[in-house]
This record gives C-alpha cells, structure tokens and sequence, in this order.
C-alpha cells in the first residue's frame, strides 16, 4: 500500500501531537526545541539606551539560609537568571549557564534566582551537575526585577547599567557574551 504525501502529513501530524499531549515526552521535546532556538537566536546587547538600577535593596537566601544582600554586587558585573526546574527554556539554556559559570564565576557575580523551594531546586541542580548556587527571594523584589516571564536575564555593568536584557532561552556561552563580559572586567 502506497500512502499519498498528504496521508504522511497527517500521520506525522498527529505522532507529533501524541508526543506533546503526553507528560512524559512533552516536556524533553519543548527542551530540545527550546534548546534549538537558545543557538538560533542573537543576543541583542544594549549600547544606547541603557536603563540603570538605581534599588540595590535586595536580599537573598540561598540553599543553605545564607542571605546575600544585593548591595554587595553595586560595582560588579552582575549576571541575573530568573528560572524555574519546571520551564522548559530555562532548563534548555542551563547548561551554557553553567558553561558561562565554569569560566567567569569569580570574576562577576552570578544570581540564579527562583521562587521555587530549595527541596525541588537542590535535586534539580545535583541532578545536572550544575554548581551555582541557586536564590530565592528574602524579600520582595525591587521593582526593577518585578518581571511576568522565565527565564529572564540581566547582564548588570559595574555602574549599574543593563546591558543585556533578554527574554526566553538563549546561548550563553556565546563567543559575543564572552566578549561583551569580557569588554565589561576591563
């Protein structure tokens, strides 16, 4: 039996709709996918306007109940990462995160913050071997930080100036992140 293309379509049409009506493979199919988009898309670094935080008042708990304070990071280069264990962007861009880590974490300041609870958060990270810490909030946020999307991520410069803003999954461990990050520790 020969089957027409339009008959292959369909067919393929609805085992890619199986696929992503299923829990179990749901989730792995929207990380690759999303994983795919983190290395198709540019980074669009800010060189005009750049808005500027202003509120350092900030604290922040990390696994362990250690607070940091936010005012701490004022005239550091300061990488912020809002995300979730369960959103699949932020877990396709994770490992260029943690890539990015790997070579500049005592160099800037990472802050990988969640609203989720450590008991969810630690075996995630154990999980995937990642080795930065994660934060929840102590307090509200600054407004500034009052974001509605995940993952979201701030590339801070010493004098407070955002240079990178950037919704969704993306590649962090890109060759312009370098050298914008690099550019900023000179």
């Amino acid at each position: 039996m020969k089957l027409s293309k339009s008959k292959i379509k369909n067919i393929l049409f609805i085992i890619v709709l199986v696929v992503l009506i299923i829990p179990q493979t749901r989730k792995p199919v929207q990380v690759a996918l999303h994983k795919v988009i983190a290395f198709i898309k540019p980074v669009s670094v800010q060189e005009d306007t750049l808005e500027k935080i202003t509120d350092y008042n900030w604290k922040l708990k990390d696994g362990s109940n250690t607070v940091f304070n936010f005012e701490s990071a004022k005239g550091q280069v300061v990488l912020i990462n809002f995300w979730a264990t369960w959103c699949p962007p932020c877990i396709a861009e994770m490992p260029s995160m943690q890539a990015l880590y790997n070579d500049y974490g005592d160099k800037i300041v990472f802050l990988f913050v969640t609203n989720e609870w450590f008991s969810e958060v630690d075996p995630f990270l154990a999980k995937n071997n990642y080795t930065f810490k994660a934060h929840r909030p102590a307090e509200g946020y600054p407004e500034f930080f009052n974001i509605s999307s995940i993952p979201r991520t701030f590339l801070i410069d010493k004098e407070g100036h955002v240079v990178i803003d950037e919704n969704g999954a993306l590649n962090w461990n890109s060759d312009k992140i370098r050298s914008t990050i690099d550019g900023l520790l000179k």
